[in-house]
């Protein structure tokens, strides 16, 4: 990759991310992190329950 299409592809992608982090805001990454969170604990239990479940067949 050139020079100058690294420096366009930084440049656009950080003010991308700092527009994006203006308007999100703390009340929404925690709810974001609490969801994420939970959808791993239950993705986690289902996949243990069936493992087990299998085994015993």
């Amino acid at each position: 990759m050139k020079t100058s299409n690294l420096k366009l592809t930084v440049g656009t992608g950080s003010g991308t991310l700092l527009s994006t982090l203006a308007v999100i805001g703390t009340h929404d990454v925690l709810k974001t992190a609490a969801l994420a969170a939970i959808g791993a604990v239950v993705s986690f239990a289902v996949s243990w329950g069936l493992q087990r479940w299998c085994r015993r067949k």
